[in-house]
């Protein structure tokens, strides 16, 4: 879903018959300044959304951002001030607010994983654990917080997990199969040593170690060669990625990253007597 249609009907559903408490104000058009305010530590991401949001509903507003996504903002900085008809910005507010907190607060969970292993050469993934229609978005948030992305979607690259080796009675037959259809790039799923030394001798290039304790990832090393991609994976928390890092693996991906995260606390500030 482009982003237009998306903030469009996330509008609908917050207005599907006007508002019907500012709309009974009987407001004319006050022209004034809102700022936008972090109410805790948070890395910014969703400035796009947030803007056309506010546009959409007063097309002549101005936004004028004092971040850039992607950096750090302290509790109580002004992230952004919006000029034009308040009473619309008004409308727009909770969309706007929802889209900035939920993805700022994707961005700011990533950075604290990614801090969690900066001392190591292993990268924080995502996964396709998103919110439906909010992929691109969130996966941009994870960008912002320092994380690297897994494929977008199911065309966009090749795994074979667990019931595709289970559907084809094993990991050399499902690779076998796919070799025969597809030359693209693969990674597989491996759950033991057994699993590992097989997609090793098939010459797999990416292998997915999953929900390995840090002892097997370590033997799971051993047996793999240079130039093979390692990605651990499985109830990935911080306060275990770092160990997991320095086992020496390529990647960690990490689902909670965009299930889990918490929205950012940030609010909009309204000069009225202006």
């Amino acid at each position: 879903m482009i982003l237009v249609e998306l903030i469009r009907a996330a509008i609908k559903e917050d207005m599907p018959n006007g508002d019907v408490t500012t709309e009974s104000l009987a407001l004319t058009p006050k022209i004034g300044r809102a700022r936008l305010k972090a109410k805790e530590d948070l890395v910014l991401s969703g400035a796009a959304p947030f803007e056309q949001t506010m546009q959409t509903l007063e097309p002549n507003c101005r936004v004028k951002w004092h971040f850039e996504e992607g950096d750090e903002i302290l509790n109580g900085q002004i992230i952004c001030t919006i000029e034009g008809d308040l009473v619309q910005i008004l409308k727009a507010e909770r969309v706007a607010l929802n889209f900035l907190g939920h993805l700022s607060g994707i961005a700011t969970v990533t950075r604290r994983f990614v801090k969690q292993v900066e001392h190591t050469k292993t990268k924080i993934l995502d996964t396709r654990k998103t919110t439906p229609g909010y992929r691109e978005l969130e996966k941009k948030a994870v960008l912002h917080g320092g994380g690297v992305n897994h494929r977008m979607n199911l065309s966009s690259a090749i795994l074979v997990k667990d019931n595709h080796i289970s559907v084809m009675g094993g990991i050399t037959n499902a690779v076998n199969r796919i070799r025969e259809h597809s030359n693209l790039p693969m990674e597989v799923e491996t759950r033991t040593l057994a699993e590992v030394k097989e997609a090793v001798g098939l010459n797999v290039k990416h292998l997915l170690l999953d929900n390995m304790d840090n002892e097997m990832l370590k033997q799971a090393l051993a047996i793999i060669p240079e130039g093979v991609a390692t990605e651990a994976s499985g109830n990935m928390n911080l306060a275990r990625v770092k160990s997991v890092a320095e086992v020496g693996v390529s990647y960690i991906s990490v689902g909670a990253l965009t299930h889990s995260a918490p929205v950012a606390d940030v609010s909009l500030l309204f000069a009225w007597e202006e």
